[in-house]
């Protein structure tokens, strides 16, 4: 048998990222999701501040508040909104003066799975220390943005 190859836009220009994970979330045949074929859909209503889930805002919120103490400006609220659609994947591009993110959304309609691949590359020791928290809750916060937005999508379709 031959394996698959996994593929995802957010490596396509981070072949060698400091960070990357891929998540993966089931979605039930009978959900209205599972008819949602359209990966900008997905990755507009994952990053939608009244979809995520309140304890993710507030987070977020948390972070806007500490960041200037290592001298990094705070995001803007359209951070997540540079969208670019590469077949099935949606690619969430942000890019800044400490890092560089991607983060490639994709839902495969034949195994009923919602993918998330993020890929992060770090521009100077701003972007090292700033991730160092990040990377203990970024597995945690996107699962818990995934199921939301599988739930959104049930109730919205």
């Amino acid at each position: 048998m031959e394996q698959p190859r996994f593929s995802s836009s957010a490596l396509a220009d981070m072949p060698r990222p400091d960070y990357a994970d891929v998540i993966m979330v089931p979605v039930s045949s009978n959900s209205a999701a599972s008819k949602v074929t359209d990966p900008e859909v997905w990755a507009r209503t994952m990053f939608s501040a009244q979809t995520m889930p309140r304890w993710v805002v507030t987070l977020m919120s948390l972070r806007q508040m500490l960041v200037g103490l290592i001298g990094i400006k705070r995001a803007p609220r359209t951070v997540f909104d540079r969208i670019k659609v590469y077949g099935e994947e949606a690619l969430i591009i942000a890019d800044d003066s400490h890092l560089n993110f991607r983060c490639g959304v994709a839902f495969d309609a034949e195994r009923l799975l919602l993918r998330t691949t993020t890929a992060v590359a770090f521009q100077n020791w701003r972007g090292r220390l700033y991730f160092l928290p990040v990377r203990v809750f970024h597995p945690l916060v996107v699962h818990a943005m995934m199921v939301r937005t599988v739930r959104e999508l049930s109730r919205l379709s």
